[in-house]
């Protein structure tokens, strides 16, 4: 007895490690992207998010006043100032003159830059540059510093992306594709399921077992035909070929076989005794359908939600080939595609647009999440 109860500890405590560590794969990149939507673009540069909270240490390169600005001071030509100017301050750990060596000398030292030219520069960024001859020409000297700043948080990140890069449009359009592409494939689904579950008709069979072939067809094999026989049948009835329509028949044709599958295996182990019941009191199919079989498969249609709307709402490729790329028609991931390759090294732009795009599918899955797992168990274990 103790020996099984060892095992049975030992056992708890592994599966209680492996879900600790997948949790915490999921977690920890989506965290990242958070914090590092929510930084201040030089810092996303300069270290990592996991840094964020602490002071980060950047290389940065700046110009002095030109020879307009000298004094004359005990017989020698100065021109000093601060190198932040008006902007924000930052304490300064060293600096250079030279591309090669950005970080030559420390804060506060006097660096000797020949013919008796020395650059004294502090921590807070005042600079004395000195020569025993007046300075020439309205071009200053360029220096490197290190500097320190303090954690900088900011939602400019999502200001530029919401209203100026397009995102908040996009956004839209994915919502205008998603819902009704989630929406039409669980309403015919769900009568679909029913009647092949319960209702005796020839064929039924047939259509059970090619609904389970079409699971195994992939989706790339089928969409150039079907996008063939989509525009014919636009430019016979003389309607454009890339519409909403036509992208939500589209993701309602490719869902449907998985949906018919997933609703029919549970449907099927609802009580027959209920069933029969209904029919009893003299109900007919589409009463007890509704009824009674729609309200006790919400689960399994819950689950069926998730999968079907994650699948859409990070869907790229029938968007491109089913919908166009303009202002009111490109969906989120086509757009954060586009931003790849233009803003590729703007990080600030790219992990805000990131994160913006995977709210809504985190909002819906713990919305769902307590009819997930019994949806799925329930249609698994039970068939008829």
């Amino acid at each position: 007895m103790a020996t099984k109860t060892g095992k049975s500890f030992i056992g708890r405590f592994g599966v209680h490690i492996a879900v600790l560590v997948f949790v915490a794969i999921w977690t920890i990149p989506t965290l990242g992207i958070l914090v590092s939507s929510l930084r201040d673009k030089d810092q996303i540069v300069a270290s990592g998010w996991w840094n964020s909270f602490a002071s980060s240490s950047q290389s940065e390169a700046g110009r002095l006043p030109g020879a307009s600005a000298q004094t004359q001071k005990d017989g020698k030509y100065v021109i000093e100032g601060n190198i932040f100017g008006d902007g924000p301050k930052r304490e300064i750990s060293a600096f250079g003159v030279k591309s090669s060596a950005p970080t030559q000398y420390k804060a506060g030292s006097v660096a000797d830059l020949n013919d008796g030219v020395t650059l004294q520069m502090n921590a807070d960024g005042g600079f004395v540059l000195s020569s025993p001859k007046a300075f020439e020409g309205d071009r200053g000297q360029r220096v490197y510093f290190a500097s320190s700043a303090p954690p900088k948080f900011t939602t400019d990140n999502y200001d530029a992306v919401l209203f100026s890069e397009g995102i908040g449009r996009s956004f839209m359009n994915s919502l205008t594709v998603t819902i009704p592409a989630t929406v039409i494939p669980i309403l015919i689904a769900a009568f679909a399921a029913y009647a092949l579950a319960w209702m005796r008709f020839p064929g039924r069979a047939l259509l059970i077992a090619v609904i389970i072939g079409l699971l195994v067809v992939p989706l790339q094999m089928s969409l150039i035909p079907l996008l063939r026989l989509y525009n014919g049948v636009g430019a016979f009835f003389g309607v454009p070929s890339k519409t909403y329509l036509g992208i939500w028949l589209a993701h309602t044709g490719f869902g449907l076989p998985f949906a018919i599958y997933l609703l029919r295996s549970y449907i099927a182990g609802l009580p027959r005794e209920i069933m029969e019941s209904a029919r009893i009191d003299g109900a007919s199919d589409f009463e007890i359908f509704v009824k009674i079989v729609l309200p006790l498969s919400f689960p399994v249609l819950a689950s069926f939600a998730i999968f079907q709307f994650l699948w859409v709402w990070n869907d790229l490729l029938v968007a491109m080939v089913f919908l166009g790329t303009g202002p009111d028609q490109i969906v989120l991931t086509a757009k954060l595609n586009a931003l790849l390759g233009s803003r590729g090294g703007k990080w600030e732009i790219l992990t805000t647009s990131a994160f913006i795009t995977i709210i809504v599918p985190l909002f819906v899955f713990f919305s769902l999440q307590r009819y997930f797992v019994r949806g799925l168990l329930a249609g698994s274990v039970k068939g008829g």
